[in-house]
């Protein structure tokens, strides 16, 4: 079975290839420091060489788990907002898992890099794009919020070419590569205060040490 294939036998949104999910605070870009209760979702073909989830890639590896069972574990904690993340959540469909949240009154948010069309209701999108495989057809525009990744100063091109597509009221993130930190974030600073446009995003949860 390929990987396309794997994908498929989830194509009815009931059940996801789950690969963890836990309750933390959100670490990056607009909604650093709030509550939330992540659950993340197996299967990336997108493939960064510097992505610190690459255990999610296979799909294969996770076996499907019911969506309702998941929303159930995710409504018993105080903070009522769900962070869907990857992977690439794109991958699958998605209405019934918000369709879900949205009864128990979950605030439903999602990490992308817009690989493919987006399904589902949610009440912030956060696009971070990449290179080797840009964002699908139209998704620009859902964005609420762009996080790009910037590892080496062609980076910063990527980010303009991204941001003159997004809406005026997205908001708009530089975020260092963790690997290459200490190199990259003199620049990101300069580049910030020269089109303060841009702000930037820094993992949070990793400084505090929290997942």
């Amino acid at each position: 079975m390929n990987f396309y294939d794997t994908v498929k036998q989830f194509d009815d949104g009931r059940m996801l290839p789950l690969v963890e999910e836990f309750y933390t605070l959100q670490g990056e870009g607009f909604q650093t420091g709030k509550a939330a209760y992540f659950i993340r979702i197996g299967g990336c073909d997108v493939g960064c060489s510097w992505c610190d989830s690459k255990l999610s890639w296979n799909p294969k590896t996770f076996p499907p788990v019911k969506v309702d069972e998941i929303v159930e574990r995710a409504s018993q904690y105080p903070a009522k907002a769900v962070v869907v993340t990857g992977g690439e959540p794109t991958l699958y469909p998605l209405d019934y898992l918000c369709a879900e949240l949205k009864k128990h009154g979950i605030q439903t948010f999602i990490e992308t890099s817009g690989a493919y069309p987006l399904t589902g209701q949610w009440d912030w999108i956060c696009l971070s794009p990449k290179k080797q495989q840009p964002p699908a057809e139209g998704i620009h525009l859902m964005a609420d919020e762009l996080k790009v990744i910037i590892s080496s100063q062609a980076d910063f091109e990527w980010a303009e070419e991204n941001a003159s597509k997004v809406k005026s009221t997205c908001q708009l993130y530089l975020q260092p590569e963790w690997s290459v930190y200490n190199s990259i974030i003199p620049s990101i600073v300069d580049y910030i205060m020269n089109n303060p446009k841009w702000r930037v995003s820094l993992q949070a949860h990793k400084f505090m040490r929290i997942p």
